[in-house]
Formats: structure tokens, C-alpha cells, sequence
């Protein structure tokens, strides 16, 4: 895929890389082998799923193109919160309302999960407590308390409504003019997160082939992965590549769109600064549809998201827009140099719920796809869910796989462009508002 060289390119100056130490490699598949279970993909919903199998005792190998945590989970903007990509009425609209509060109540549930396996694999990842959505207008002002109240009221999960005339005691920016605060949501260090899950799996049994590419897919009763050092066979298989799958399952791939997302990560600013330009050390994202969101690293650099690109072309000049965005959200901080800038791609689904299920010609191979750039937390869920339905109780996983997903329009050549000039529109109107 055309993206693929362009993705390479964004992992150079990546701040989470320069901040995480790789004390593990694993050896590239050798030869043929077997087991009862074969993942693709060395992300947090592979490693997740793949250590909680081998905690169940099944013999589990995970292959991975290139390193553990290579793609958007080691290179995300470490904001692990509360619900879906999509609005929560879109699964409402689909599974009804008793299912719609099952699966909110997961997306919670995967909150907690990041906070007891940092406990009890001892996972060093800079975790802390807080989320803070903020809005720029009044008509977003609007609809951020609104979505607060909705939460509360049908779903049982109260939030902290900021009052206007403190809105600058939350965040000291003259941008917002209304927040709320979530204190079950937080922020993280992800490769570090996702280096620790890796090594808890290793710890379990699970066999991790870095540097492995898988390159076919034999749908038998016995399904087989072809890879550029061997075959693998196993009972079950799970393909958690999401936008890396590079052919191996095309009826998934039409599903996906790669969306380039963007950070750049100022120098230390110093911990007195960021304790008064965001007071309670939470994770900020505002709620446009095209967002900005940002948070304040362990060591007080501030870690600034918000350029997209829909066309997989990486923005021009991207370290000076960045820090421009910075510079208006925060304009204490004209002083401070950007020092790193980097990317990825994340994989988006037309309607912005994540996409879970079996392959329609081959129940025994799963998938996990779709977390259109909310999956930090709800990938180590959906590891779990899918371990449960590999062990016999599908009833959880299957509640995910009754969303209902459509194919991108256009075909391989149209649904790129066809995708810029609809975010092209939703930018407009952001911006008219």
C-alpha cells in the first residue's frame, strides 16, 4: 500500500521512541511450526489478546512485521478514555439500548484493565489519572455538557461539569470556553505500556516472532499463515494488523481507511508551568471533528496532537504548524522549541465504531479492526474479549461483532479522494463555527 513508505518515514523522530528502552528483541520465525493459536500483529490488541490466552494455556505465536509496538500503538497520543470513537447513539441505534450500556460499560472496563496490568506486571508507563474535554464555541460548548449529562443520566457515568467562570482554573488557555472533567479516564507513555505488555506475554509463553511478515492466508479447516520465513498452522488465528494487513484479508481492508494523525513534543517546560497552564495533569482533547488533544509528558514536555491527513501525505512543514497550534492553545509557551515530531496512521471505519468478528468463510480466523484512533484503552479489551471467544464464551465478543460495518465507496482508486473532500467539508464547518 502506497502509505506504507510515508509511514516509515514518521517513525524517525518520534518522542516515545527516544523515551522507551526496547530491554527485549524477539527472533524472526524460523522454519514451519504450530500451535493453537496464530496472531498478526505485535500491537496492544494482539499482545493483549495473546496474554491471556497463553494465561489460559494455549500455545500462542504472535508475528509481527517489524517490531513490537511499530504502529499506532506505540506512536499514539497516550490518551486512554471513556467510550467509542463514534457516539454511543450510534450503537444505541444498532444493538438497542441494553447492549449500547454493555458495551459502554467495557470501554470502562478497559480503563481499569490498563491500571491492573501496570499493577501486576509491574509495567512502568507513566500512567496518571485524568481526561479534560474542552470547547471552543458556544454551539460546542453546547453539545460537550450536553454529551456530559447524556452520560450521566442514561449511562450511568457522572463527570465533573466546570463552571464557566472557572474554565480557566482547569486549563489556563484563552481558547476554551467550557470543560469537563473525567477522573477514570488518563494518559500514559504507550510504547512503554506496550513494550511491558509484551514482555508479561514473553513471560507467559507466548512465542513473539518480530521481523516476521505474513504475506498469505490459507483458509482450511486448519488455517495456515504464509510468511516471508516459514508457515504457521494453527487452530485459531487472529488478525489484529488493522491498516497493516497489506493484503491478507481484502474483505476486511475495504472496511479501514489509513488516517495520518500527527504530535510534535515540546522541550520541558518545567513541572511549575504545566501545573499551571493544566492544574490537574490531565489529558486534554477538544471536541471538534477535526481535534486538537494534547497532554503534559512525565517530564513536563507537552505533547501536542491535531493535523490529519485523510490522503496518507504527510503535511508540509509539520513541525512549524504543529507549534503554531501550540503556540495559540498556550501562548505562555512562545518560547519553547518543538523537539520532536513524528506520526502514524490509524485505522478508521465509516462509522467510527470499532469493527470485530470472524471472517464470514473461516470462523475459526478473527478480527479486530476499526478503533479510529480511540483504541488505546479498548485494544487491551478487545484482546480480552476475543481470548474469551477462542476459550468458548463468545457472548461479550459477539455483542462488538453485531455492529454493523459498510465497505468505503469508490474502490481502491476513488475512496481516498472521495474520503479528503468529506473531511475537507467537516473541517469547513468547524471552522465557520
Amino acid at each position: 500500500m502506497h502509505f506504507l513508505s510515508a509511514d516509515q518515514e514518521l517513525t524517525r523522530h518520534s518522542y516515545y521512541t527516544a523515551t522507551a528502552v526496547r530491554s527485549a528483541a524477539y527472533p524472526p520465525l524460523q522454519g514451519d511450526a504450530s500451535c493453537d493459536v496464530a496472531i498478526v500483529g505485535g500491537g496492544l490488541a494482539g499482545l493483549s489478546a495473546a496474554l491471556e490466552l497463553a494465561e489460559r494455556g494455549y500455545s500462542v505465536r504472535l508475528l509481527e512485521a517489524r517490531e513490537v509496538g511499530y504502529g499506532a500503538s506505540g506512536r499514539n497520543g497516550g490518551q486512554a478514555i471513556h467510550g467509542l470513537a463514534c457516539d454511543i447513539d450510534e450503537v444505541e441505534s444498532q444493538l438497542g439500548a441494553q447492549d449500547a450500556r454493555r458495551v459502554f460499560d467495557m470501554s470502562i472496563e478497559a480503563l481499569d484493565l490498563i491500571r491492573s496490568r501496570c499493577r501486576r506486571y509491574d509495567i512502568a508507563c507513566d500512567w496518571r489519572d485524568g481526561f479534560l474535554g474542552v470547547a471552543v464555541n458556544e454551539r460546542k460548548a453546547a453539545s460537550l455538557v450536553e454529551g456530559a449529562r447524556h452520560l450521566a443520566d442514561r449511562y450511568g457515568y457522572p463527570m465533573t461539569i466546570v463552571a464557566r467562570d472557572q474554565v480557566r482554573q482547569w486549563i489556563d488557555s484563552p481558547r476554551y470556553v467550557a470543560a469537563v472533567h473525567d477522573a477514570r479516564s488518563g494518559h500514559l507513555h504507550p510504547l512503554k505500556y506496550t513494550l511491558g505488555l509484551a514482555r508479561a506475554a514473553a513471560h507467559a509463553g507466548v512465542r513473539i516472532h518480530e521481523g516476521t511478515t505474513v504475506t498469505g492466508l490459507t483458509h482450511t479447516p486448519t488455517p495456515v499463515l504464509n510468511t516471508d520465513r516459514g508457515r504457521v498452522s494453527a487452530r485459531q488465528v487472529l488478525l489484529a494488523g488493522n491498516v497493516y494487513l497489506q493484503g491478507i484479508a481484502r474483505h476486511l481492508e475495504r472496511r479501514i481507511m489509513p488516517v495520518g494523525t500527527y504530535i510534535v513534543a515540546s522541550e520541558p517546560v518545567g513541572a511549575e508551568l504545566a501545573r499551571q497552564l493544566v492544574p490537574s495533569g490531565s489529558a486534554v482533547c477538544d471536541n471538534n471533528f477535526v481535534l486538537d488533544y494534547f497532554r503534559f509528558a512525565a517530564d513536563s514536555r507537552l505533547l501536542y496532537g491535531g493535523r490529519v491527513s485523510y490522503s496518507t501525505a504527510t503535511p508540509m512543514n509539520l513541525a512549524q504548524s504543529m507549534r503554531k497550534r501550540m503556540v495559540e492553545t498556550f501562548p505562555q509557551l512562545q518560547g519553547a522549541e518543538v523537539t520532536h515530531a513524528w506520526g502514524g496512521f490509524v485505522d478508521i471505519s465509516m462509522n467510527r465504531a470499532p469493527d470485530f468478528g470472524r471472517l464470514p468463510d473461516a470462523p475459526q480466523i478473527y478480527y479486530l479492526q476499526g478503533f479510529s484512533g480511540h483504541g488505546l484503552a479498548l485494544t487491551g479489551l478487545a484482546g480480552k474479549l476475543v481470548a474469551e471467544a477462542m476459550n468458548g464464551d463468545a457472548a461479550r465478543f459477539d455483542t462488538f461483532a453485531r455492529i454493523r460495518h459498510r465497505p468505503f465507496p469508490g474502490g481502491p482508486l476513488l475512496r481516498t479522494p472521495a474520503l479528503v473532500l468529506g473531511m475537507a467539508w467537516y473541517r469547513l464547518k468547524d471552522a465557520l463555527a
